[in-house]
């Protein structure tokens, strides 16, 4: 049996039980306490590892949230790249359908353009080819107006004939333009006509308004030039080729005028017909109105008849010469001449120029004479005798008052002629230049006609040069009396010197 303890061994006992619970207690709590604060560590480090965890799968959520994002991001990039590819492309192709467009219509305005100045070209080759053709057939219808012949109706003669024996002057021009209106002239080439008639000579004067140098195409031709844009220029024509086709135009016209009266009027009212061709213009010094005679003919029915107007070779200037009419030299310079005849036509009066011839009385004054009747019965005098003559220009003549030709040929040759009406004698000076003038146109003979008479250095000189011939006086009364029946009184105030009254008078 145990030894029953002692109280105090008790309470030790007891209080080392009870130092032995508390430190039981103590240690339980103690390992309460440490698995309470393991578990809490436990827990700590659980709930770390779940935060690591959460981080981490936040961590990987964001990852692959921002993966998803940068994809998303990535896939919106890509996508916006192929809208801008897809924009880019659709652009380029919109640029070159845009640019095709362009080039097309470019290769077609190119087109059109070139095809509008190959138009512009062949229209405007096509003008000047077409002005070229109107003024060809321009110059054509200027050389052609002799090539027209006119037949008027008997209506027409009848009417001609009634107003010539009527005698009205302006009934008789009415009558006349009536008719020769209805003949073909080319436009612009008839003007008005006046008319008279002179029953007891049987003569028929008439006055022409013959048409301006305007009518006288200035150009040649005209030529297509390949500019920008094309043109048509002017190849001029020379001047002397204008002025030589006006002058033959002016004798054409003429021709046809004095031709066209007398197939119009019966022959037994009309054998002669007097022609006065003027031009309407402007003085190129004063600027004033001037209305010149460039041709002036007296010519007869009979030897018109003779002539071929339309023959193509006719030269209508040597045509009018060889009727002795005076033509101007320069009638595109509106040079004038002297009518060989001067009317007036409200009266039927002849003015001072009347053919010199039937004009004078038996006893006729040569003194008396103006200078043109005198001149023109010089030329009446050497065609008596034979020679083809005519009276020049009144100006420009370098001293020649008429040129005479004679046709035979071994004496034959060109004649210069000078009319002088004076009561003096004709100075040395005057036979010297005469032979200048000779020897410039290389004529055969040259002749001075004087009313007066010859000193002793003019007659010497004329001897010696071996072609001049001095007409005085005395010598001029001869021959009229010879070749033309007048015989002429020369009422000169003194006698010269050889001279016997009776050569005066």
């Amino acid at each position: 049996m145990a030894r029953k303890k002692s109280l105090p061994g008790q309470l030790i006992q007891a209080y080392r039980a009870a130092q032995k619970a508390k430190e039981a207690e103590a240690k339980r709590q103690q390992q309460l306490q440490d698995r309470a604060a393991r578990a809490a560590e436990h827990e700590r480090k659980r709930q770390e590892r779940e935060r690591a965890r959460q981080e981490r799968e936040q961590a990987q959520e964001w990852t692959r949230a921002q993966k998803a994002a940068e994809r998303e991001r990535l896939a919106q990039t890509r996508a916006a790249e192929q809208v801008e590819r897809d924009l880019a492309k659709r652009e380029a192709e919109r640029a070159r359908q845009t640019e095709a467009k362009k080039k097309a219509a470019q290769r077609q305005a190119a087109e059109q353009e070139r095809l509008a100045k190959q138009q512009a070209a062949q229209e405007t080759r096509a003008t000047a080819e077409r002005r070229t053709a109107e003024v060809q057939r321009k110059v054509l219808e200027l050389n052609s107006v002799l090539s027209s012949a006119y037949t008027p109706s008997l209506a027409r003669r009848k009417q001609v004939e009634a107003a010539l024996v009527q005698g009205d002057p302006e009934e008789l021009t009415r009558a006349v333009e009536t008719a020769v209106i209805e003949a073909s002239y080319p436009e612009g080439l008839r003007d008005s006509w006046r008319c008279a008639f002179v029953p007891e000579s049987r003569e028929l004067l008439l006055e022409v308004d013959l048409p301006g140098q305007s009518v006288i195409p200035t150009a040649a031709a005209y030529r297509y030039k390949a500019s920008t844009p094309p043109t048509v220029t002017a190849h001029p024509r020379k001047e002397a080729e204008i002025k030589q086709l006006y002058r033959l135009l002016v004798a054409r016209l003429a021709l046809r005028a004095i031709d066209e009266v007398l197939t119009l009027t019966p022959a037994s009212l009309v054998d002669v017909v007097a022609f006065n061709g003027h031009v309407n213009a402007k003085n190129r010094a004063t600027g004033k109105a001037i209305r010149p005679c460039l041709v002036s003919v007296r010519a007869t029915r009979e030897t018109v008849g003779d002539l071929v107007l339309d023959e193509p070779e006719l030269d209508p200037v040597e045509c009018l010469r060889h009727l002795n009419a005076v033509v101007s030299q320069h009638p595109y310079d509106l040079e004038p001449v002297r009518p060989v005849v001067t009317f007036d036509l409200t009266k039927y009066k002849w003015g001072p120029d009347i053919d010199v011839v039937a004009g004078l009385d038996h006893r006729p004054d040569l003194m008396e004479l103006d200078p043109i009747e005198f001149e023109h019965l010089v030329r009446r005098l050497f065609e008596a005798i034979g020679l083809k003559a005519w009276v020049t220009q009144a100006s420009r003549d370098d001293g020649i008052d008429a040129v005479a030709t004679n046709e035979d040929p071994i004496v034959g040759g060109l004649c210069i002629i000078q009319a002088k009406r004076t009561r003096n004698a004709v100075p040395a000076d005057t036979v010297r230049a005469l032979a200048g003038v000779m020897h410039d146109k290389a004529a055969a003979k040259g002749i001075i006609v004087t009313t007066a008479w010859f000193g002793k250095a003019s007659k010497d000189f004329a001897y010696r040069t071996g072609r001049m011939e001095l007409i005085d006086g005395r010598g001029l009364k001869a021959l009229l009396l010879e070749h033309l029946g007048i015989d002429a009184l020369i009422s000169l105030p003194k006698t010269p010197v050889g001279w016997e009254t009776r050569d005066q008078s």
